[in-house]
């Protein structure tokens, strides 16, 4: 069984722009996959953040306890991960990839989803995913 050091440079020899490109998602593209139920959202905040406030969808595992929680992550599934900005969330994202997830992470953060669904937006959206 290869090391986390030998799966990590395997990861690191093999990365070019496509993978560039395939790490990240842009909002427009994961709301249609989350409403067709094909993506499963992960916000990696720590809990305090997460308490002070969260949008109303998706799941929360903090990026401190994602090695111990992979069980409730849909393997079958496009995982999307997410924090304010996106930082936290390409580490979770990484994490997930080399432990064998599709796995790409929210290019607009959490702070782009609140501002994509000001509104009526919001409003449209939930009323597209209920159908």
């Amino acid at each position: 069984m290869p090391t986390k050091t030998e799966v990590f440079d395997e990861y690191l020899k093999t990365f070019d722009y496509q993978e560039r490109k395939d790490m990240k998602i842009q909002l427009p593209e994961f709301f249609e996959l989350y409403a067709k139920g094909e993506a499963q959202l992960i916000d990696i905040r720590f809990n305090e953040e997460y308490e002070a406030w969260h949008i109303g969808f998706g799941d929360h595992i903090p990026l401190n306890e994602l090695p111990d929680r992979l069980s409730e992550i849909d393997k079958s599934k496009m995982i999307v991960t997410m924090c304010p900005h996106y930082d936290r969330a390409e580490i979770a994202r990484l994490y997930l990839k080399l432990n064998g997830f599709n796995a790409r992470y929210l290019t607009n953060g959490l702070l782009g989803v609140v501002e994509y669904l000001r509104g009526d937006k919001a409003k449209d959206y939930i009323d597209k995913i209920k159908g």
